[in-house]
């Protein structure tokens, strides 16, 4: 049989076809003479079916990044005034301006609810120290890196109850960045690059069970700290660094087993709420001994107290008004918290007890612009009693702070303006920090940050006077 032009082909394949489906009856049967063009293109495309695999295996590892927020982080930041400190009889202390972080950081964000009622969080970073930065120096003048996990934990949520395991934090108070009662987590402020507490709170290992009412008008929370930790100590070179001649090594447990425990019970009604709570927790500060003799190593010890509190807020329209209450027993009566310092000088080890209140407000001017304030005051009872001809306490009388913070966000929330004023009741130091953050678009955001410090002889930020710092943050998010 003659071979088939390519159309006779396809069209006597088409006609042969339609004549096996209408009759079925008739196979078709192909004389065996019949050859095919190997040339002839009958539009067949594998690639069609390889695409449909392709977007089912792209879709699921999108689907799974999903789970992820990555930002990473350019900042630069440096004391910008030359000046000097007048330290009374340790004479003049120069303060050149100098630069003091060039770090690049990573953070991760991790967030999955696995399957109906479970949830796992977890976040991290990771920097690189570069030229310049106070890590870069301490690290004898070579790129240094570190990284750290924030929080990692997982949730079984069922009915009225939700559990869960592993590093996280427990905030308790009502006043924002300035409660009596957010102590359970302990901090750590190695620079200025960080002054706020919500930013300087480190996750600890909790079992956290929250009991609800049925129609969710009160709740019960208890915690067990399975591995409480302390606040680190200042980081030999940063700017909150001071040497005082020996190491601050952390604690040893030495075999110890260490907990924590505490349970709040809290009530809404409209416009209100109200809480109380109850736990057995170490002072996040440790207290440090001086040295023994042929030893460069300070001791730290650690103690243990009760803490009894109360919280409350009410809304009055715009307005929201806090207020805590703290009752502290045992307590070291020279413990005192200050970002990044120890208890140094030679301690009265004394343990009293401590009454400790904070209050406040917060009012939204619109729905960009906030404000609020919080005041904290704190005193020791009989506060006299056990002391030595000559001994005094490093808190004496009322000593507490005070905190200010305004935010606008403007040009649809792309543009964000924020200052913070802090500080102490004697009226001894004055921190003002300013910051402008700017959305470029979804992905690039930039942020500057100014900060002056004013702190009179005596305060704890004598060594800051006249500081003047300033920073900038270039971050890439997806």
């Amino acid at each position: 049989m003659p071979r088939f032009s390519r159309t006779g082909l396809v069209l006597a394949m088409l006609f042969s076809a339609a004549t096996a489906l209408g009759q079925q009856d008739e196979p078709l049967v192909l004389d065996p003479g019949l050859s095919f063009d190997p040339s002839v293109d009958f539009g067949f495309d594998d690639d069609i079916f390889a695409a449909a695999f392709d977007e089912e295996e792209q879709s699921a590892t999108e689907a799974w990044f999903e789970d992820f927020t990555i930002r990473i982080s350019q900042s630069t930041s440096g004391q910008m005034n030359n000046h000097s400190i007048d330290l009374g009889a340790f004479g003049k202390f120069p303060k050149p301006a100098d630069l003091e972080t060039n770090r690049l950081q990573f953070n991760v964000r991790y967030q999955n609810p696995i399957a109906p009622g479970w949830l796992i969080q977890g976040s991290m970073w990771y920097r690189v120290y570069w030229n310049q930065d106070y890590e870069y120096t301490t690290n004898q003048d070579s790129i240094d890196t570190e990284g750290q996990l924030n929080d990692l934990f997982i949730q079984r949520s069922s009915g009225a109850h939700s559990f869960k395991l592993g590093r996280q934090t427990v905030v308790w108070g009502e006043t924002v960045g300035n409660s009596v009662l957010d102590i359970i987590n302990n901090s750590e402020f190695r620079d200025f690059t960080i002054i706020d507490i919500e930013d300087a709170r480190l996750s600890q290992a909790m079992l956290v069970w929250d009991f609800f009412s049925t129609d969710n008008s009160s709740s019960l929370s208890t915690f067990v700290n399975l591995y409480p930790e302390f606040n680190p100590a200042p980081v030999r070179g940063s700017p909150l660094f001071f040497d005082p001649g020996f190491n601050l090594p952390d604690y040893s447990r030495d075999g110890k087993i260490l907990l924590e425990a505490g349970t709040q019970w809290k009530k809404s009604f409209e416009g209100s709420d109200i809480a109380v709570m109850a736990a057995y927790l170490y002072e996040n500060q440790l207290r440090y001994d001086p040295p023994l003799p042929g030893s460069a190593d300070a001791r730290p010890d650690i103690n243990d107290f009760l803490l009894l509190g109360f919280s409350a807020n009410r809304a009055i329209g715009k307005l929201l008004l806090n207020f805590d209450m703290a009752f502290s027993h045992n307590i070291l009566a020279d413990s005192f918290a200050f970002p990044g310092t120890s208890s140094l000088s030679t301690p009265v080890n004394l343990r009293k007890d401590q009454v400790g209140t904070s209050f406040g407000f917060e009012y939204a001017i619109d729905n960009e612009k906030n404000v609020s304030l919080g005041i904290q005051a704190q005193t020791l009872l009989d506060a006299e009693e056990g002391l030595q001809p000559g001994q005094t306490l490093t808190n004496d009388g009322v000593f507490g702070s005070w905190l200010v913070r305004y935010s606008n966000a403007m040009r649809n929330g792309d543009l964000t303006l924020s200052a913070t004023l802090q500080g102490d009741l004697a009226a001894e130091s004055l921190l003002v920090f300013l910051g402008v953050d700017y959305t470029l678009d979804d992905n690039w955001s930039l942020s500057s940050q100014f900060i002056s410090i004013t702190a009179k002889s005596g305060s704890f930020l004598t060594v800051f006077d006249e500081d003047i710092r300033l920073g900038m943050t270039l971050t890439y998010s997806f």
